[in-house]
């Protein structure tokens, strides 16, 4: 058997569809964000980045800066081991109760990345309730599809944040049966909204747990940053809240907030947990600095969701064509992926804009976009021109002609 054949071929595959996907080495500059420099073979190259997750430029905040250097003075490198054996430090505790505060729970527990937080907790969580059932949003990331499918329970997917479909499929369920509602707040990929309190009204009345996903919207919305459950209220009645570090708060890691016993029973079941480094107290207090800063300072939001809301009107002004989207994330429709693949080149190239072409899986097909994430530190100049140089891009590879045929 020719192995590596078999793995050039898998490539191909994914090469002739034109979803290949490259790394961009690129350096980011402390004090410039979003600024910064491309490692190419011809040299450095300075660029304006334009697709980051450090939503709120929190990477770059003094306070995180000069947490992190304290610890890594105070602590040193590395957490030493698993949080069992070793790896538990001081500041994992302060920064499991900050994050339980944040969403008003009794209890948090850390993880090495949102991914895990949620393969961990949904795939333990389903394996300790008895024939458990799990209903899932159809557009829910790959690490809740992952841990939905590992804790080999029965499942349901509902149509996209379609409230009626969800009630049908949980009124069809043996009302003896627990049953866990999964979804998320904000959908990275179109950046609309769940529809939380309709959802957990039907947790109420079919006696079902609620998991929610705030990776995409904590630091961001509510007064201090808890998440889209917090903006309109509804904290209290989401079973388990589950975040992200490496977003909005600018460093990296995952985390789950719920009850004590919910907290602890996943702390001792979930492999993803156990037996995991954890992460390094210098993360972590970079993390527990961030978390704090953003509860007290409405600044940043208020910022951001300025310049998500010029980005957006400035390209629909030049007639691009801008997928709706009520939150801070702002898709441009391509349609093609190869197209895409050429748009996203050309920009970095020639223009010095680096945003990441959206392609299958990621997105269904012929969906296919350019996902922008404006931050508070984006300038005027930045937003003109970008939107001047997709004008030109759109122009030269005639994107249109993919939109009519779609």
């Amino acid at each position: 058997m020719n192995y590596d054949r078999l793995f050039s071929d898998a490539l191909k595959t994914v090469k002739d569809e034109g979803r290949y996907r490259i790394f961009t080495d690129i350096v980011r500059q402390r004090g410039n964000f979003p600024e910064a420099v491309w490692h190419t073979e011809k040299g450095e190259k300075n660029i304006t980045v334009w697709c980051s997750n450090d939503y709120l430029g929190m990477g770059q905040n003094s306070k995180v800066i000069d947490a992190m250097k304290n610890t890594l003075n105070k602590s040193g490198a590395g957490a030493g081991g698993t949080r069992n054996i070793s790896g538990t430090n001081h500041v994992h505790v302060l920064l499991e109760q900050e994050l339980a505060d944040l969403h008003q729970k009794e209890a948090g527990l850390l993880f090495t990345s949102g991914y895990i937080s949620n393969e961990a907790t949904l795939s333990t969580l389903a394996k300790l309730l008895p024939d458990c059932v799990i209903f899932s949003d159809s557009l829910n990331h790959a690490s809740m599809i992952a841990g939905i499918r590992n804790s080999g329970c029965k499942k349901h997917i509902f149509r996209h944040n379609d409230v009626e479909h969800l009630e049908s499929l949980l009124k069809a369920t043996d009302p003896k049966l627990p049953k866990i509602i999964a979804f998320e707040s904000v959908y990275s990929m179109d950046g609309d909204f769940a529809p939380i309190k309709e959802f957990c009204d039907l947790a109420d009345k079919y006696n079902a747990l609620t998991y929610l996903d705030e990776v995409h919207a904590v630091g961001m919305y509510g007064p201090r940053g808890g998440g889209v459950a917090e903006q309109e209220l509804l904290m209290d009645r989401i079973t388990i809240i589950e975040g992200t570090l490496g977003k909005a708060f600018g460093l990296m890691g995952g985390y789950i907030t719920s009850t004590h016993d919910i907290v602890d029973a996943i702390r001792c079941f979930a492999p993803g947990f156990i037996f995991t480094t954890s992460l390094s107290p210098v993360i972590a207090a970079g993390a527990l600095a961030s978390v704090r800063h953003l509860k007290e300072s409405q600044n940043e939001r208020k910022m951001h969701q300025e310049r998500a809301a010029t980005l957006k009107k400035k390209m629909l002004e030049a007639d691009l064509p801008v997928m709706p989207s009520l939150s801070h994330i702002v898709p441009v429709l391509v349609g093609n992926p190869v197209v895409c693949k050429q748009a996203s080149d050309i920009l970095l190239n020639e223009f010095n804009i680096y945003v990441q072409p959206i392609n299958y899986p990621t997105v269904p097909r012929g969906t296919e976009r350019l996902r922008f994430t404006p931050s508070p530190l984006h300038t005027d100049e930045m937003i003109d021109h970008l939107v001047d140089s997709l004008k030109s891009v759109w122009a030269r590879l005639d994107v249109k002609r993919f939109l009519k045929a779609a």
